[in-house]
């Protein structure tokens, strides 16, 4: 008789794990198989060839990406990154993680994601507006302001959207600011939007502080990654009060139990957000999650924390800025151990709030201030923690499981009204 392999939780793929996520929050909410195999793959997801003109005149083909979760609630909503390994897997779990942000912070959204793989590091700006302009035009057919709205996300900027929403209101032959967000302000970006990420991260971890009893002024941070959202987290931290003991970028880690000089790192980093190849100190990735610390803040990739590590893990308040950086069976160890771990999927969600507030702008033709964007910002965020808070309180679950209840709810009720399920 054949013996059935039983892949580890550990080893499972992203896309896998989150499956898994989504099929026990449904099961404990009482849906039918049904809703499941609907919500466990994208509705679409979209496949492109994209020819390039380099700057030598040679032609490259470029693979690109476009997943679309799930447009049962509104339409759908996600960045485009721009790296070496994106893979249709990695972004069909993105596009699910988006859904998920956009229902727990109840946003007429599915989720989306795209991109193309590449390496922009490695390319010039005139290259890259070919590809950004060569993108909007293979997914043209599937995108738009009523369809699906792309942004910013890894390795790609407001320039780059700059490029995308031009070359979409040419193929339309009317201005499309609405298109896509992330733009620059002149072209009808919101206020707050570069920073929004870290800004609501800043938002659900003062929530998560005051639930753990931590004081924030006076806390000691790591923070695991130092580009945009590392950067803007360790300057709002920083500000706050909190003593930001460790940074890493993807050369290495910088600790001090006295605290680091923010201000001086941040003038000091590189466009990636390198700096410690600067210091003779540097420690490794790894070395820095282990350190002493209040609140651990991982924010640069995936499967950071896991169950070699889990244990050593000293922080009493855990926030994923990252996607996917903690598996589940450290999720698992750090629950049982009594540390609070804000998911993904509720303490990323800043970006994708401000880029509603972008798209409902554009589509009003009416602009906010910098202060009320954060103060509208602040309401959703609020009220979407402690309703995660309050669910894992009282169904006894983990804060990444209440966090997909929360954020499929809304979904799971919009496919059963329209009669899909």
């Amino acid at each position: 008789m054949a013996v059935e392999t039983v892949r580890h939780s550990e080893q499972l793929s992203v896309l896998e794990r989150t499956q898994q996520v989504i099929k026990k929050a449904l099961e404990h909410m009482g849906y039918a198989e049904s809703f499941y195999e609907l919500l466990k793959q994208p509705l679409r997801l979209m496949t492109v060839r994209i020819p390039i003109r380099m700057d030598d005149g040679s032609v490259r083909v470029f693979t690109g990406y476009r997943a679309q979760h799930n447009d049962a609630v509104g339409p759908t909503k996600g960045g485009i990154r721009f790296h070496p390994t994106v893979t249709p897997e990695e972004v069909s779990a993105l596009s699910m993680w988006m859904s998920i942000k956009c229902g727990l912070t109840d946003l007429p959204y599915g989720g989306g994601k795209g991109g193309i793989q590449c390496d922009p590091r490695t390319m010039s700006a005139a290259e890259l507006e070919r590809l950004s302009r060569g993108y909007v035009r293979a997914i043209s057919q599937i995108v738009g302001p009523t369809k699906d709205i792309p942004a910013p996300d890894v390795y790609t900027n407001a320039q780059m959207m700059a490029w995308m929403m031009d070359e979409y209101s040419r193929l339309r032959e009317f201005d499309s600011p609405g298109f896509i967000t992330g733009k620059p302000l002149v072209l009808g970006g919101s206020a707050g939007r570069e920073s929004s990420t870290a800004k609501g991260v800043t938002i659900v971890l003062r929530e998560a502080a005051k639930v753990a009893g931590v004081e924030l002024s006076g806390a000691k941070v790591i923070i695991q990654g130092f580009g945009n959202a590392g950067g803007y987290l360790a300057k709002f931290l920083h500000d706050a009060g909190a003593k930001i003991v460790g940074i890493s970028d993807a050369g290495g880690a910088l600790y001090h139990p006295d605290g680091l000089d923010v201000d001086y790192l941040l003038e000091k980093r590189d466009a990636f957000g390198a700096v410690t190849h600067l210091f003779a100190s540097a420690i490794s990735n790894r070395e820095l999650l282990v350190q002493a610390c209040d609140i651990l803040i991982p924010a640069a990739i995936e499967n950071q924390i896991t169950d070699e590590n889990a244990a050593d893990i000293q922080a009493k308040i855990v926030v994923e800025a990252a996607n996917g950086p903690t598996t589940a069976k450290a999720t698992e160890m750090l629950t049982s151990r009594g540390v609070l771990l804000v998911p993904d999927v509720l303490a990323s969600a800043g970006g994708v709030v401000v880029s509603y507030f972008e798209w409902v702008q554009n589509n009003q033709g009416y602009y906010w201030s910098e202060a009320e964007i954060h103060q509208k910002l602040d309401h959703i965020l609020v009220k979407a923690f402690r309703g995660v808070h309050q669910i894992a309180l009282e169904s006894k679950v983990d804060m990444r499981l209440a966090a997909y209840i929360a954020g499929l709810r809304k979904m799971a009720e919009a496919m059963r009204w329209r009669g899909w399920v």
